[in-house]
């Protein structure tokens, strides 16, 4: 056999290699060596830490009567979805059409030329609970790709029809033809989302996602429900076991409802995304645990995520073949880390303050949470006993690390770093951005990781001009908007349908793909619309022309992030809840205020940079952009469409200006 994969970058690709089937990489001469030797393609898609994932190699990739049928009659693919979410969006798609739901490890039966015909997510080797033998599936598939081919080829057309409208929901949405109200939109989603927030905080039933979009959403409304719903929500994640009380850092999800036992593997984009919620929060609401919480997280990235290139995409939630080993305790376990360092009076404050119990509720163990009367962050007078708690732990068997570098994720958690505040983290995000335009730009082109076998996404090239205008904010130096602008350019001649539409006619064009027209070995160009939980590549790229608009006065950019806007004016109107992060953006878009504060950083420029202002850009320093030609250094000056207030000089003025226009 053919061990193809080895080699490979992708830490999913590499694992599991050395199993008996003849796996190929996703690309054309896999393609091609299924038309040869006309066999089915059999698609497996998952990610490194994805725990059934694992599972499903042991079970039976790793078995050699399984790895026979499918090297004697299947060319065997296997794809990381991280390293090209444009597969992985495409086959989840067909996926959730033939069996109602999606997931990982997803199971796809393809023809030759790529289009799918039977698809599922993880199959047992023997059949159970209602669930069909992975090897009983490969051989009715063979039979019928021999035997009844025509159906097979039936099936494939139907399913690739239905998948074209699928993938391009948004080319057969009706046009809008009233006038968009976005306050009336943001007032739906806040009702909506007061609805369903439960006792327990978050916005659905077990298993429970985080949706940092949802939460900053309701910061948009002062009531008591929305707050009562953000807080709720923000402290069951970051007091509870979803969140890592030790090491820092957000699990993937909650398998129960209550935040208590999380699915262990964490992911960078979670840790970005969830940063940036509780920072926003922090400073809406004045509530300095909850920036606390941001905090932590960060630091956790930068401790156990870096890597020479950026930031590693994520850790498993298995460590030395257990779930989760690395993370639960019992009592006894606890006293011997903390007897090891002569810290055995502080036991049973040690014991409550993380709730480690005997029997624990995962699997006889616990996993640590705060007490209802503990602060997030760790007293003094317990930072010896966390401290031997973490050595202990350090010296377990510790969860793999996928090392990949995401584009994508790596401008996220840029983001999140700008919008710290703090000065080594803002440095940190400088030379982030620095290290990505090396390892990720070459010959004219964005790759999605530093092994460049994969193009950029959509959403790799949006957040990376977004995290070039968060730069721009920090620092004022106009070189982060001439990246930007770059960026922004390379996302319209790659990823845009159609003509680009100008102010002289700005309703022509259909939108984003979230595929480049560089990429060949795909039958499709999906484009994402929903947002989950990341936000989708329409919203990203709106918000980051938006933006990057403001901050240089670029018409005609606008006009292109409008344009997204009017595609996707009808779910703004009638199902916000479907698409908040376009809704933040529309707002960018649509009403979006510029406020110049020209010279070196001073109270008002920090102010605002401290502060919630909402669809608002931030425009200092002593460049050369055309906002801040003619205006004075040391006031502020806030501007919408064209139109500026009085130059104001004290914070209070700025805070009422702001207030006047919505900001």
């Amino acid at each position: 056999m053919t061990n193809r994969l080895a080699g490979a970058s992708s830490a999913y690709l590499r694992q599991h290699a050395e199993n008996p089937v003849d796996w190929w990489t996703w690309d054309q001469m896999a393609l091609d060596e299924a038309t040869r030797l006309d066999r089915p393609i059999f698609l497996s898609i998952g990610y490194a830490a994805c725990h059934w994932c694992h599972v499903m190699a042991h079970e039976s990739f790793e078995d050699a009567d399984v790895a026979a049928v499918l090297n004697e009659h299947f060319i065997s693919i296997k794809v990381d979805r991280e390293e090209r979410p444009d597969v992985d969006a495409l086959y989840m798609a067909a996926t959730q059409l033939v069996s109602g739901h999606g997931g990982w490890p997803m199971s796809v039966f393809l023809l030759p030329d790529g289009r799918p015909f039977m698809a599922g997510t993880y199959y047992p080797p023997v059949a159970r609970y209602g669930q069909v033998a992975f090897t009983s599936l490969l051989h009715a598939m063979h039979d019928a790709w021999t035997d009844r081919r025509d159906e097979v080829e039936r099936q494939a057309m139907e399913l690739s029809r239905a998948l074209e409208r699928d993938v391009s929901f948004i080319d057969h949405l009706a046009p809008f033809t009233d006038t968009l109200d976005l306050a009336v939109s943001r007032q739906l989603l806040r009702d909506e989302l007061v609805d369903r927030v439960d006792a327990e905080g978050g916005f659905g039933d077990a298993p429970k996602f985080p949706r940092p979009s949802y939460v900053e959403a309701l910061l948009e409304f002062t009531d008591d429900q929305a707050r009562l719903a953000v807080e709720r929500t923000l402290d069951a994640m970051s007091r509870r076991g979803i969140y890592d009380h030790l090491r820092g850092g957000f699990a993937r999800y909650s398998v129960d409802a209550q935040w208590h036992v999380p699915h262990f593997e964490k992911m960078l984009s979670d840790q970005a995304l969830l940063a940036r919620a509780y920072l926003r929060a922090s400073a809406a609401c004045d509530h300095r645990e909850w920036y606390d919480v941001a905090l932590d997280t960060i630091a956790f990235v930068v401790s156990d995520l870096a890597v020479d290139q950026g930031f590693a995409s994520a850790l498993d939630a298995d460590a030395g073949g257990v779930e989760g080993s690395h993370v639960t305790w019992t009592p006894h376990e606890v006293a011997a880390a903390l007897e090891r360092d002569g810290g055995l009076d502080d036991l049973d404050a040690s014991l409550g303050r993380w709730r480690i119990e005997e029997p624990g509720a995962f699997e006889g163990r616990s996993i640590p949470r705060l007490a209802d009367a503990e602060p997030f962050t760790t007293p003094v007078a317990l930072a010896g006993a966390r401290e031997s708690l973490r050595r202990s732990r350090a010296s377990r068997a510790q969860p793999g690390r996928d090392e990949k570098v995401i584009l994508e994720w790596n401008a996220m958690f840029a983001s999140a770093l700008f919008m710290s505040g703090v000065a080594p983290y803002v440095e940190r995000g400088v030379s982030l951005l620095e290290s990505l335009r090396r390892t990720h730009w070459s010959d004219g082109v964005w790759w999605r990781t530093e092994s460049r076998r994969a193009h950029a996404s959509a959403s790799d090239v949006a957040w990376l001009v977004d995290a070039y205008v968060d730069a721009f904010e920090s620092t004022g130096d106009d070189e982060w908007l001439s990246h930007a602008g770059t960026g922004a350019a390379f996302l319209l001649e790659h990823y845009w349908d159609g003509e680009v539409p100008t102010s002289r006619n700005p309703h022509v064009g259909h939108g984003i793909f979230s595929r480049s027209d560089l990429v060949t070995d795909l039958h499709a160009r999906p484009k994402e619309i929903f947002d989950g939980a990341t936000p989708s590549s329409h919203a990203v790229a709106c918000r980051a022309l938006a933006r990057l608009s403001l901050c240089t006065a670029d018409q005609e950019m606008l006009v292109v992030a409008q344009r997204l806007v009017e595609l996707a004016a009808s779910l703004l109107a009638s199902h916000p809840g479907a698409v908040p992060d376009l809704l933040e953006a529309a707002g960018f878009a649509l009403s979006g205020v510029e406020v110049v504060i020209p010279g070196e950083p001073n109270m008002l420029s920090e102010y605002v940079r401290g502060s919630v202002t909402r669809r608002a850009v931030l425009v200092t320093g002593t460049g050369s952009l055309a906002l801040l030609e003619n205006r004075l250094p040391g006031f502020a000056y806030v501007c919408r469409a064209g139109e500026c207030q009085m130059p104001v000089d004290t914070v209070t003025a700025l805070c009422e200006q702001l207030r006047i226009v919505g900001a």
